[in-house]
């Protein structure tokens, strides 16, 4: 099997091109034309498919969600960049209240077949208000479809999956790892909405978490390894439907867990792992299910201050060593 290297942004391109063969297809968002995507995801789209497949929005979420929502109605497979997780808080009502629940509502009769890709996540230095991680809020909701792609291979088998949904599916991309490169084989092939990967084998301790954080459990992983301590890491990279069966089966191997979440620790999803480990696994346990999360506080525009909110492998290896004494 031919594998040839790409960046997480060339394999969404790629995704969304394929996409694209579609004719029930059509990309809206801000600047997603003539700028080619805020993250440059749809550069050079206008020109190939033209302004009625590639469409810019204005400053305005709730419409934008609100139109593609009709459109996915009535027959249409749209998908929307919303510029920022931030920003999706605008248009909640349309996605919540309606999107998510019509399948429901309608007794099976109205399809949503409706992709919303938006970017989350700090450490750029666009403050308070550009940093924030909602992915888990919307992981919440039922009738929503939440996946996080953290590798090249990941964003492209699970943009692929997404386009095949007949529910609205949320892609959380980091803004962090649109640069990130790594093997995509030239093969068609899927990766399923709702399947955890195991990133690294281990048997001492199970280190689980999505986006940016398993960057920071393998590294936190690599320097366990120098103390001759085998770490296990989980990349969720679906949080709705969420894979309790990879997540349980470490634990159970490993007896030892930690949960990374780059989110505010307070109500994060990662209190949910916690709860799915603890309910699961527990008679498994040799001591408390340790967690790692974002520190409660607004996002720092100073780049010292930005770097100390967000979970690190030191922070990893200092919870480890205060639970485990490890």
């Amino acid at each position: 099997m031919s594998m040839p290297e790409m960046t997480l942004r060339e394999a969404l391109s790629k995704g969304l091109r394929e996409a694209l063969r579609d004719e029930r297809v059509f990309i809206m968002g801000q600047d997603v034309a003539s700028y080619g995507g805020a993250y440059s995801v749809t550069k050079g789209f206008l020109e190939e498919f033209g302004p009625e497949r590639i469409v810019d929005v204005p400053i305005a979420e709730s419409v934008t969600v609100g139109a593609a929502l009709g459109a996915a109605m009535g027959g249409m497979k749209p998908i929307v960049e919303i510029m920022t997780i931030n920003f999706m808080l605008l248009a909640m009502d349309q996605l919540v209240n309606h999107a998510a629940k019509l399948r429901y509502m309608s007794n099976g009769q109205i399809e949503v077949p409706l992709i919303i890709r938006t970017v989350t996540g700090g450490g750029a230095q666009l403050g308070a208000t550009h940093s924030q991680n909602f992915e888990g809020w919307l992981a919440s909701v039922p009738g929503l479809k939440v996946v996080a792609p953290s590798t090249p291979y990941d964003a492209l088998g699970l943009l692929r999956s997404a386009v095949n949904e007949t529910d609205p599916v949320i892609i959380a991309e980091h803004a962090q790892l649109y640069g990130v490169k790594g093997e995509v084989p030239d093969e068609d092939y899927n990766v399923t909405i709702g399947q955890a990967n195991i990133r690294r084998q281990g048997c001492d301790i199970t280190l689980l978490g999505h986006l940016r954080m398993v960057d920071v459990a393998l590294e936190a992983a690599d320097l366990l390894s120098e103390k001759n301590i085998d770490a296990e890491v989980i990349d969720l990279r679906s949080l709705r439907p969420l894979d309790t069966d990879a997540i349980v089966g470490s634990v159970k191997k490993t007896s030892r867990a930690i949960v990374l979440d780059e989110n505010w620790r307070t109500g994060s999803f990662g209190a949910e792992i916690v709860s799915c480990i603890q309910e699961n696994a527990f008679d498994f346990l040799d001591g408390p299910v340790g967690r790692v999360g974002g520190l409660d506080v607004p996002a720092p525009y100073s780049r010292n201050l930005e770097e100390t909110i967000a979970p690190n492998a030191g922070r990893v290896l200092e919870v480890i060593e205060q639970l485990y004494g490890l």
